[in-house]
């Protein structure tokens, strides 16, 4: 039986896995890699081993020319993906492919309005739809301006999940959490992917603001390295998001692709046991 929300929309895997984990008292593990890093076969593969370590949802770079809220770690990720000419329609070829044997997992496609532009509106959530894609974070797309393309991703049931920063007014917060669905993104640092020095005790401040403002469930990005840092801030957040680190690995091994799987495996599983079992690591 297909499950709609309260204004009659269908439920994607997003929504559907995010509750189920809080029903269950788990915190959402929550990956970033950009799609045909270093190479196009990689991404599926790379996909299917995040998933067997524990992470439950994947946002999947859509390669772009300017991408410009990355640093440099995401940004020469980018470049590498697009010397082999990875398009919009590549990454949505790979989730379908990725639909073959995974059927569970949430898949979301991260990056930039350009390339959707180009595709066109509709087409775009007609084929994403069709391949198995559950969400969108689309960075340069503030949700004021969104109207007309989350009028065509509503349609076809694909959430869009907008982001929150530090500097967040709660006015604009709580018009941002009323338009995403699925959770909210809080980047928890001012600057670009991959920023350093993240302020815990500064982000659970900002946190609890939020959450009276809104009882979405938030997934805090941004400053996520390693299976301590996983577990401080799972612990105040519903989730994490781990990007850099895992893309950071691939450049490291990208001239021996079983061991840049592997270094992702062992990175993946320590967080995983780390925010579900906090005291390991302290």
């Amino acid at each position: 039986m297909e499950l709609r929300s309260p204004e009659g929309q269908a439920l994607s895997r997003l929504t559907i896995k995010v509750k189920a984990n809080l029903a269950a008292n788990r915190k959402t593990l929550v990956t970033y890699v950009v799609a045909g890093d270093p190479i196009k076969d990689l991404t599926v593969r790379l996909m299917h081993t995040m998933v067997e370590v524990g992470v439950d949802v994947i946002e999947l770079g859509v390669p772009f020319s300017d991408p410009e809220a990355e640093g440099p770690v995401i940004q020469l990720a980018h470049e590498r993906a697009l010397k082999h000419d990875t398009s919009l329609k590549d990454v949505i070829s790979m989730v379908e492919q990725f639909r073959r044997k995974d059927d569970d997992t949430p898949v979301i496609l991260m990056g930039y309005l350009n390339p959707i532009e180009l595709m066109g509106y509709e087409d775009f959530s007609i084929v994403a739809s069709q391949a198995g894609v559950d969400g969108t974070i689309i960075v340069n797309l503030p949700p004021e301006e969104s109207g007309v393309l989350s009028g065509y991703l509503d349609k076809h049931d694909i959430e869009s999940v907008y982001l929150l920063a530090p500097t967040t007014t709660d006015k604009r917060a709580a018009f941002v959490t009323s338009q995403s669905r699925g959770f909210v993104y809080y980047v928890s640092l001012k600057g670009t992917t991959g920023a350093s020095n993240l302020d815990v005790d500064d982000v659970h401040e900002k946190l609890s603001r939020f959450r009276q403002i809104s009882p979405l469930p938030i997934m805090v990005g941004f400053g996520i390295k390693d299976a301590a840092t996983a577990a401080k801030v799972s612990d105040i957040s519903d989730g994490v998001v781990v990007g850099s680190a895992i893309v950071k690995l691939i450049a490291d091994h990208e001239g021996d692709l079983d061991t840049a799987l592997a270094e992702v495996a062992t990175l993946l599983s320590g967080m995983r046991k780390s925010i579900d079992e906090p005291s390991v690591v302290f």
